[in-house]
C-alpha cells in the first residue's frame, strides 16, 4: 500500500484506516489490542476512534474505546509516533446526555471534550481532530433530507474554528477535519478558514459503500475542488455487504450471532435495517459471486479504488474479518463488473443513504 496525502498535502496516512467503534462492545480489550498489533504489522498505520465509543452509543461504554487505545500506547513505549491517530468530537448530544447537556456545540465543549480525548488516549495530540456530526441541523444518519423548521443552531461555524484554531495553537490537534457533512458546511468551514487565517480543514468522514453513494451528488466535486479528502465509512454497510445477511435476513433464525445489525434493534432503525437496503446489498452481492469474489471483496475494492477515497475506514469484529478487509486490497474490478454496479445504483440508487 502506497501511502496517501489528506487535504493541500498536509497529512499522510495509509490508504486503509483501522475504524475501532466496536472496541469496548463488541470487541474486548484483549482481542482490541491484537487487531491493533495487527493492523500495524500489516501498514495500517491510521486509526480512528471518537469519544462517544463504543457503538451503539450508551452512558456505561462512553470513552471506553479511546481508553482501550490509550492502554495499548501505555503498554507499548514508542508507538504513538508510529501511528495517524484521529478521533472526533461529538456534535450536538441530541438523545445522549453523558456526552454533554444543552443542544449546541460551544467552543468550551470543543476544547472540553478534546481534553478528555488526550487523557483516555494517553497523549499529549491527536494528529486529526473532527466535528462527529455538524452542530447545524442537516440530513445524516438516514434522515435524507433538510428542514429548516428543525433548525436549532446556537453556535456558528466560525466559533467552532476558532477552537479548533486555538487547539492548534496548544499543540494538542495537528489537523482538524469533519464528519457527516454537506457541501455547505464543507464550502463554510473553508471560506471562514482563508478569510480569517484558521487552520483548513483536511479531510470529511461521511458513508460511501455499494448502498450509499450520495458522496457522488455532489459533495465529490465540492470537495475535490477544495481539497478536501473523503474518508470512507461503512464500505461494507454494517455487513450488510459481506453476505452474511443474505439468507436468514436481519432478524432471521439463522441470523449472524454478534453481528451489530442482527444484535442491536436501534442500528436496525436506522438506514442500514431498512429492506431497501438489504435488497440492493443482496444484488451486489451476487455480482460478487458471478465474477468470482466474495461479497465483501468487491464491496471493498470499489472503496479500495475509487478516485473519490482517499482512505477507507474498515470495522472489525475479529482478526479474521480483520485480515479478509486488508487483504481485498489490490483486488481490481473488471470493466463489466463496475458497469454492472453503475446499473444496479441506477436502478435502486442509495437506499441506505
Amino acid at each position: 500500500m502506497q501511502d496517501v496525502w489528506l487535504g493541500q498535502r498536509e497529512l499522510r496516512v495509509s490508504p486503509i484506516c483501522l475504524g475501532t467503534m466496536t472496541f469496548g462492545e463488541q470487541v474486548a480489550e484483549a482481542e482490541a489490542h491484537a487487531m491493533l498489533d495487527r493492523a500495524l504489522e500489516r501498514g495500517v498505520y491510521f486509526w480512528d476512534t471518537a469519544e462517544m465509543y463504543a457503538v451503539p452509543a450508551r452512558e456505561a461504554t462512553y470513552g471506553a474505546t479511546e481508553t482501550i487505545l490509550g492502554r495499548w500506547f501505555a503498554g507499548r513505549p514508542g508507538a504513538r509516533e508510529r501511528v495517524v491517530l484521529a478521533t472526533k468530537v461529538a456534535g450536538p448530544s441530541r438523545g445522549m446526555p453523558w456526552i454533554r447537556e444543552g443542544k449546541g456545540l460551544t467552543a468550551q465543549d470543543i476544547v472540553a471534550s478534546c481534553e478528555g480525548s488526550l487523557r483516555r488516549l494517553r497523549t499529549e495530540a491527536v494528529d486529526l481532530y473532527q466535528i462527529h456530526w455538524p452542530e447545524r441541523h442537516v440530513p445524516a444518519f438516514g434522515n435524507p433530507y433538510y428542514d429548516p423548521a428543525k433548525e436549532e443552531s446556537q453556535t456558528s461555524i466560525h466559533e467552532q474554528l476558532e477552537a479548533l484554531a486555538g487547539l492548534v495553537k496548544a499543540g494538542k490537534v495537528r489537523h482538524i477535519g469533519l464528519s457527516n457533512e454537506t457541501p455547505y458546511g464543507v464550502h463554510e468551514f473553508v471560506r471562514l478558514a482563508e478569510q480569517h487565517g484558521l487552520p483548513r480543514v483536511v479531510s470529511v468522514q461521511n458513508p460511501y459503500c455499494l448502498v450509499n453513494r450520495s458522496w457522488e451528488n455532489g459533495m465529490d466535486e465540492s470537495c475535490h475542488r477544495l481539497s478536501v479528502s473523503l474518508l470512507a465509512y461503512s464500505p461494507l454497510a454494517f455487513g450488510l455487504l459481506t453476505g452474511k445477511y443474505d439468507a436468514s435476513g436481519l432478524t432471521g433464525p439463522g441470523a449472524p450471532q454478534g453481528a451489530r445489525i442482527a444484535s442491536y434493534k436501534s442500528v436496525r432503525k436506522q438506514r442500514w435495517g431498512r429492506p431497501e437496503s438489504l435488497a440492493a446489498a443482496r444484488r451486489y452481492n451476487q455480482l460478487a459471486r458471478d465474477h468470482g469474489l466474495t461479497p465483501a471483496a468487491l464491496a471493498l475494492a470499489f472503496c479500495y479504488t475509487k478516485w473519490q477515497v482517499a482512505s477507507t475506514i474498515i470495522g472489525v469484529r475479529t482478526l479474521a474479518q480483520l485480515d479478509e478487509d486488508l487483504d481485498a486490497w489490490g483486488t481490481r474490478l473488471p470493466a463489466e463488473a463496475l458497469a454492472e454496479i453503475d446499473r444496479i445504483r441506477w436502478e435502486l440508487r442509495d437506499p441506505a443513504q
